[in-house]
């Protein structure tokens, strides 16, 4: 079966007030990520070997091709840590009721729309009939982007939504290497690889939605209960990673081409067919992770926003205070 294996399982020693015998227990936990440029700081840990490191035992589970899939997979109790795209965190919280808790950011922005220029030479052209405007299915990041680009162009949302096909990113990107798409809204890398056949990157998520909360770092709130140790040093190590990226930005592109390069052992089980013809080159990676500014940082008012934004899309079934979902003392050091 196709898969990438990620996170099975951690060992973690726990030390009992003042004594010196140490007693090791397992915490198993299922762990995935988003294959694409939004997990870097996972890939790089990996690859460098810091959970280790950091005194975590831990063996890969799987890799999925959309945030909304990933999302599924902690409803349905498959993992208990995730590097997952905001959205879909919040709809597996609020629609789902997936107790979860954000501990993390793991960068800003990292979404793009990719135009033909002799079909589309402005956004206002999204609303021609006959435009074939590739996009993954409602609710996902990306389509909450596009409904941000519809209100902040005063676009006509029907026209916009009359032309929209539904397609996972990789599937976007064969159908515009196929000539049967016009435009694609698509996270990075996927954006970045549609401009190697010939499309013009129209609009970047800094240009929709300032100050934009890409992905973060969750975990299931048992695994906090029961072994806050694993999650204090998920986020060491996810701050190492992210901050290695940032100062070595050429081999942190060299180690997510090597990641990312879709072979038979690492393709998402839920890719389609063909994402293995599709080259993914370290400078590809440079260009595409130059577009996101990686950070862990993360400002519960931006949750807030995303979280009413969707509310009114009608994508959760009510908006909730940021709070509920927050839980930034690891990150913040307490």
């Amino acid at each position: 079966m196709k898969k990438l294996l990620l996170l099975a399982g951690i060992l973690v020693v726990i030390t009992f007030g003042g004594c010196t015998q140490e007693r090791q227990e397992e915490a198993p936990i299922g762990m995935a990520v988003e294959f694409n440029a939004h997990s870097a700081c996972a890939y790089i840990s990996q690859d460098k070997g810091w959970f280790e490191q950091e005194g975590l035992k831990l063996t890969f589970y799987e890799s999925y091709a959309t945030g909304m899939a990933l999302a599924s997979a902690l409803a349905r109790g498959d993992i208990e840590v995730a590097y997952i795209c905001l959205v879909p965190a919040i709809n597996a919280y609020a629609n789902a009721g997936v107790p979860i808790r954000i501990i993390a950011g793991t960068h800003k922005y990292g979404y793009g729309l990719v135009v033909n220029p002799d079909k589309i030479k402005d956004v206002t052209d999204l609303e021609k009939p006959g435009i074939r405007l590739g996009c993954i299915r409602e609710g996902g990041t990306v389509d909450v982007l596009m409904h941000k680009m519809i209100d902040k162009y005063h676009l006509d949302a029907g026209k916009v939504l009359a032309n929209v096909q539904r397609m996972d990113p990789s599937k976007q990107v064969l159908a515009i290497k196929m000539g049967q798409l016009d435009a694609g809204f698509l996270p990075e890398h996927w954006a970045t690889m549609a401009e190697g056949f010939g499309f013009r990157m129209l609009l970047m998520s800094q240009d929709v939605w300032p100050e934009m909360q890409g992905s973060v770092l969750v975990v299931k709130d048992d695994l906090i209960n029961s072994h806050p140790e694993v999650a204090r040093k998920l986020v060491e190590v996810t701050k190492r990673a992210t901050e290695w990226s940032n100062q070595h930005p050429q081999e942190a592109a060299e180690v997510m081409a090597r990641q990312l390069q879709a072979t038979e052992s690492k393709i998402p089980s839920d890719a389609p067919e063909g994402i293995a013809k599709l080259e993914t080159t370290s400078e590809l990676l440079l260009k595409s992770m130059s577009r996101l500014e990686y950070t862990t940082d993360i400002e519960p008012k931006e949750v807030q926003a995303t979280i009413d934004y969707i509310a009114g899309l009608g994508y959760i079934k009510g908006s909730f205070n940021a709070d509920d979902i927050l839980d930034l003392r690891f990150l913040e050091g307490e």
